[in-house]
């Protein structure tokens, strides 16, 4: 989350852009184009985010989220009912008093687990989805600065996830989108 937003308005910013990005996707050629995620499609870049986590959810609470057509019949639909819900659900003023129990991370506080684990995810894969599709691939600044500051001391926690590839280097000078794309595997150029 960004200094003075809800974990609502967050989330609103950032699949805001994700959803305008699956939205320009003109054919389903352009979903079959490969992503910046090995052996990942375009496609395969949203069926990521609508499948792990409504489950991620489920098991740590009592949510939910409505379920959409498959990915592989409607990639955008699949996305925009799983995002709604994910933004009604942070929307709700009940939410600020649900937690999230995870064996992993503990327990935390329903918006801050959706802000830190999925609206930081959907940010980091609109640069996937927005190269495969060839699209905008710019990112804010800020977001990713605070990013890469957040994760940076996690480096050999996430390495150890599997959920991470291995750093790409980058030249010291190098912008700060491409720092933080190169601290997550991917190679920007």
């Amino acid at each position: 989350m960004t200094e003075h937003t809800s974990a609502a308005d967050d989330y609103r910013e950032v699949a805001g852009r994700f959803t305008a990005l699956v939205d320009a996707v003109p054919d389903d050629a352009t979903w079959r184009r490969p992503s910046p995620v090995p052996e990942w499609t375009a496609r395969d870049v949203v069926r990521h985010l609508v499948e792990w986590f409504p489950p991620f959810l489920a098991g740590g609470t009592d949510v939910t989220l409505p379920q959409g057509p498959a990915v592989d019949d409607d990639p955008a639909a699949a996305w925009r009912t799983m995002s709604d819900g994910v933004q009604a659900l942070l929307d709700d003023p009940a939410s600020a008093g649900k937690v999230l129990v995870n064996p992993h991370i503990g327990e935390v506080p329903l918006p801050d687990a959706v802000a830190r684990f999925f609206t930081s995810d959907v940010f980091m894969h609109t640069w996937d989805l927005a190269r495969a599709t060839g699209q905008d691939e710019t990112l804010d600044p800020r977001r990713c600065a605070a990013l890469l500051e957040g994760m940076a001391p996690l480096d050999d926690v996430l390495r150890a996830s599997g959920q991470y590839g291995p750093k790409v280097e980058v030249p010291d000078d190098a912008d700060v989108q491409t720092k933080m794309l190169a601290f997550i595997g991917r190679d920007p150029r």
